[in-house]
């Protein structure tokens, strides 16, 4: 793992040096069941939502004292992913999206998330609909 440092001048012509880190958990195809759709057929069943997850996460402190505390607990992330979709309504795929990020970094003090939400059956005769979103810190 290397970290990409990124040098830029301030207004006062001053050096801000920024360090970025290029460790990321991922999670894939986490199955997410909620009430999800726009059709009122849709919205009387529970419907499996695939969300995949790309987290920013430093490893180094976990990895070198083989701590779980010390780094972001993916297993704690898919409970809150799954806690979500239990007990979320909604309409679309977008609002489902936003919503779960705005939540991923409130609760993990994520500094940025990107998420990919899938909904299955979606368009007949089509792999599922595929939503992706990156977002900032807030």
């Amino acid at each position: 793992m290397s970290d990409r440092v990124i040098t830029d001048r301030g207004l006062s012509d001053s050096v801000i040096t920024t360090r970025v880190l290029d460790d990321r958990i991922e999670i894939s195809d986490l199955a997410v069941t909620t009430r999800i759709g726009v059709h009122a057929w849709e919205r009387r069943v529970r419907q499996t939502l695939l969300v995949d997850l790309l987290l920013p996460a430093d490893i180094r402190p976990a990895a070198a004292r083989d701590d779980l505390s010390l780094t972001l607990d993916y297993t704690a992330v898919a409970s809150r992913v799954r806690k979500f979709g239990a007990d979320s309504e909604r309409l679309l795929i977008e609002t489902f999206a936003e919503d779960l990020a705005a939540e991923l970094q409130s609760a993990f003090g994520l500094p940025w998330v990107k998420l990919s939400v899938q909904k299955p059956g979606a368009i007949a005769d089509a792999a599922p609909v595929r939503l992706t979103i990156e977002r900032p810190a807030r």
